[in-house]
């Protein structure tokens, strides 16, 4: 199964402030700038190569804290696997959207592949390190806003082997924001 990453972080590398807001991203950049030749950065175009979808809870809770209505909701019908040790069920405006996970990555990706799903978008920073730690991520998109945060949680934890990034791609936009796609091997 292909795991790919599409996120935003600060131009210094975090995802969130330490309190794990990520209203930052909407301030940040030229806010007059034309988007109209690509307005959402080419994430329309990444969700609909996924079938599903894998994120952690601290990311589920921020998704669930925005409160979308339904013509908000970017993910479409995408099945969507929450990572948690402690939580049974997800929050009640995610109810019909998430199904949580407890148990080990590999055997998760072993019974999404038994399923016909072939292309994983993997979100959320501990989620992204654990699956790097387990060599399953095949290519990140990141997008730096042009602002530093100076401090909050960074995209990447502790990885246990060098990951080789390859076949680089940047793309910049109008707004000032700087698009990187790599692709991912390992040593």
């Amino acid at each position: 199964m292909k795991c790919s990453v599409f996120i935003a972080t600060s131009a210094d590398g975090y995802i969130a402030t330490p309190e794990g807001g990520v209203d930052w991203l909407h301030a940040a950049g030229n806010s007059s700038a034309d988007m109209s030749s690509n307005p959402d950065m080419g994430f329309n175009n990444f969700i609909s190569s996924v079938d599903c979808m894998i994120i952690g809870r601290k990311c589920m809770e921020v998704i669930s804290s925005f409160n979308l209505s339904p013509e908000q909701w970017p993910y479409g019908d995408r099945k969507i696997y929450v990572l948690s040790k402690t939580l049974t069920s997800p929050p009640e405006n995610l109810a019909d959207k998430v199904e949580i996970y407890s148990g080990g990555i590999p055997a998760l990706i072993e019974q999404l592949e038994q399923k016909g799903f072939r292309h994983a978008y993997v979100d959320g920073g501990t989620t992204i390190t654990s699956f790097l730690n387990l060599k399953l991520i095949n290519e990140m998109i990141i997008t730096q806003a042009p602002v530093l945060l100076g401090e909050g949680i960074p995209l990447f934890g502790k990885l246990n082997h060098p990951v080789n990034l390859v076949n680089v791609e940047a793309v910049t936009f109008p707004n000032e924001f700087v698009q990187i796609k790599y692709g991912v091997t390992y040593s």
